[in-house]
This record gives C-alpha cells, structure tokens and sequence, in this order.
C-alpha cells in the first residue's frame, strides 16, 4: 500500500509546484493596419433571398430562379440540380445580365433570354 502511495504523492508535489497562470496581453504597441481598415469602404452585405420559382418558359423547359432582395440579383439554373448562374443589374427595374443571359420580370413571370436560345416568356 505504502508503495502506491509514493508515486501518487510524488506526482501530486510535481504538479503542485507548476504555476498554470494565464499570460497576460499588453495593447501597447497600435495596430499595423488601423489606418488600412480605417480608409476601407463600408461592407455591404449580400441580399436576402426574396423568392425561389419554377418558371415553364414557351419552349416546354423549366427554369429555376432565386430572387433577391433589392431586385438587382437573381440566380437562373437551366435544371433544379444544376449549376446557378448570377444575374446582376446596375439599378433595380434594369434587366438583369450575364454572359449570354438577359432576364427581366418579377415571381410571376420572366422575358428570359439563355445562351443558344431565343428570347422567351416564362410564366409560373
């Protein structure tokens, strides 16, 4: 018994005369990048998603939008799986635009024009 003690008690002694305080931090020394971050523009924020619609265009396809808050983005998949393409516009009411696409309209119905298509209505 005493045997198990000894270890134990030696160990306890050990760890006892580790000091485990927390290292102080000064802020004496100014920031590198103060003057950067102060000349920076402010951040604004992405929009909110507004509404997501599934539009049957004249063709018999189907085109998925996401719409954004503000009206100037909106996102266009060609199938429910695919990959998003990012329209943008200057100014709300303008068409929104991107390579080869131009899309103008609100959640119920869309003038769109794709790469390799004609210009075309798309309603719900």
């Amino acid at each position: 018994m005493t045997k198990r003690i000894l270890p134990a008690a030696a160990l306890f002694l050990m760890l006892s005369a580790c000091e485990n305080k927390p290292t102080e931090v000064s802020t004496v020394a100014p920031d590198p990048m103060a003057a950067v971050l102060a000349n920076k523009a402010p951040v604004e924020l992405p929009p909110a998603i507004k509404k997501e619609v599934t539009f049957r265009c004249k063709d018999n396809s189907l085109v998925y939008v996401t719409f954004f808050q503000g009206d100037k983005q909106a996102l266009v998949k060609a199938t429910e799986k695919g990959t998003p393409t990012k329209l943008t516009a200057e100014k709300a009411g303008d068409p929104l635009k991107a390579d080869g696409y131009e899309m103008t309209g609100n959640e119920k119905a869309v003038t769109l024009t794709q790469p390799g298509k004609p210009k075309q209505l798309c309603d719900i």
